[in-house]
């Protein structure tokens, strides 16, 4: 494989992998980009196919110049297959190939096992787009629908990335299962995608931030632990796919802060004092505190359940085969084997909340999601110091872990954000307070208005601080024709 220094732009598909010098993975994926564009047609951003977008495309691999920035219309976008640079001499980091040169081919004994690890990764990318494909029609500014778009085509890519190493490596099974990423939709009875989280409703913007700060974050920590592999393709891809993912996650928690700052500027000029006072906040047009806080319950809790069951023999499998390590797994002090190694765990016995000492090995997952809550913390410390410059003494929380769950430990349990068991009486009276209604719903609907003058944003959510690319605060981001 080329060292991917290089990127070759004169063909179908953008790549620095040496796609021109091999013919039959190339004849793969240009019999497979139809398909894929038809797609993008039919279930990618809704009435914008045409629209000209000020979108960044990736040019290059060094981290100091790879993108550019320019006008495209996104069916036209350059969805390109690019991998960070081989690292000379690199090495298995953990399991139980640890310090064996990385492969460059499939090993044979862990096929089906990678396999799966790409088809589950690659599932989320399309997924997601086809979630937030209404969105367009209610962005309450073209910067926000810019990077709404920006967010679409950079997933798009990464399904690229992944299908890209199911066609070259996989063979038949490969290009079957690239068909299939294709096919499944996200909620659809028949064919929904394979994870919860991206089967769930995105009607409003709030939940597009929300997404994007929280289930985007889980694909940071997904990625980093594949950024780890022992199989150096996947590795290379996930570290640049990483690059891309940055902007995901800051156009969330942005996102978030602009809401939470105009809500605060309108209780100030209204002289309202109390944030809880819902009914009043609302009469201004803006997201109540309370609301943002049911909607961080939600998609928090629904994120957690993408890290699967806190106690996996699968988890340890894939790590000990050196396929998926841990989070920054190369920073870390420990013997990277983890076979005498314990780590707690928080479950569920006899009716308690207690924290157990399970082996290592198995707890993988427990200790992916740990590093996920620590990550998130500080986005909502950012969000709580806009609160508390504006006056007011109300603070946003991540909920407990048990909380809403549906897979692993606590998927039995009822447990408040808290994380005080309660009776199913309790949940069923409170869980109003808990978790979004239809009436918040139906309140944020009423707010989805679009914004499509330049430099003018809805009444709900404050501008941003800098423009995309440092451009001007009235930049036509999105040219809709």
């Amino acid at each position: 494989m080329p060292d991917g220094t290089k990127v070759d732009y004169d063909g179908l598909i953008p790549n620095n992998v040496g796609l021109n010098d091999d013919a039959r993975v190339r004849k793969a994926l240009e019999t497979w980009h139809p398909g894929y564009i038809d797609w993008w047609k039919d279930m990618g951003p809704e009435g914008f196919q045409d629209a000209l977008v000020y979108l960044r495309t990736a040019v290059g691999v060094d981290p100091e110049g790879w993108a550019k920035f320019g006008f495209v219309k996104m069916p036209d976008y350059k969805w390109g297959i690019l991998l960070a640079p081989a690292v000379e001499g690199r090495r298995i980091a953990f399991g139980a190939h640890k310090g064996e040169p990385v492969w460059q081919e499939v090993p044979g004994e862990h096929r089906a096992m990678l396999r799966r690890l790409l088809v589950i990764q690659g599932d989320t990318e399309p997924a997601s787009v086809e979630q937030q494909r209404h969105l367009g029609a209610t962005a309450p500014s073209l910067y926000d629908l810019r990077n709404l778009f920006q967010v679409n085509v950079e997933e798009g890519r990464h399904l690229w990335a992944m299908v890209y190493l199911l066609q070259k490596y996989f063979g038949r099974d490969g290009r079957e299962e690239a068909e299939e990423l294709l096919r499944r939709r996200s909620g659809d009875k028949d064919t929904p995608r394979m994870l919860g989280a991206f089967n769930e409703a995105t009607p409003d913007w709030l939940s597009f931030f929300m997404f994007t700060t929280f289930t985007d974050r889980d694909g940071k920590m997904q990625l980093g632990a594949l950024a780890q592999s022992g199989f150096d393709p996947l590795s290379r891809t996930c570290r640049f796919m990483l690059t891309e993912e940055a902007h995901h996650m800051f156009v969330g928690e942005t996102g978030v802060t602009r809401v939470i700052e105009r809500t605060c500027q309108a209780m100030r000029d209204a002289g309202i004092d109390d944030p809880t006072d819902v009914d009043a906040v609302r009469r201004l047009g803006v997201i109540d505190l309370p609301l943002v806080q049911r909607k961080i319950n939600l998609h928090v809790s629904l994120t957690l359940d993408l890290f699967g069951s806190e106690v996996s023999s699968n988890a340890a499998n894939v790590f000990n085969a050196g396929l998926k390590g841990r989070f920054r797994e190369d920073k870390l002090g420990d013997d990277h084997q983890l076979v005498n190694d314990t780590y707690p765990v928080l479950r569920l016995v006899d009716g308690a909340i207690v924290q157990q000492d399970v082996p290592a090995l198995s707890a993988l997952n427990m200790r992916l999601r740990d590093d996920f809550v620590g990550d998130t913390r500080g986005g909502v410390r950012r969000w709580n110091a806009v609160i508390e410059k504006a006056g007011y003494a109300y603070r946003l929380a991540l909920p407990h872990v048990a909380f809403n769950r549906r897979i692993g430990e606590f998927a039995q349990a009822k447990a408040d954000p808290a994380g005080a068991l309660v009776s199913g009486e309790a949940w069923e009276a409170r869980g109003a307070a808990f978790l979004p209604t239809t009436e918040d719903a139906t309140y944020l609907d009423s707010l989805m208005v679009p914004v499509r003058e330049a430099g003018r944003y809805a009444g709900w959510i404050a501008p941003p601080k800098v423009g995309i690319d440092n451009k001007p605060g009235d930049f036509e981001y999105v040219q809709i024709e």
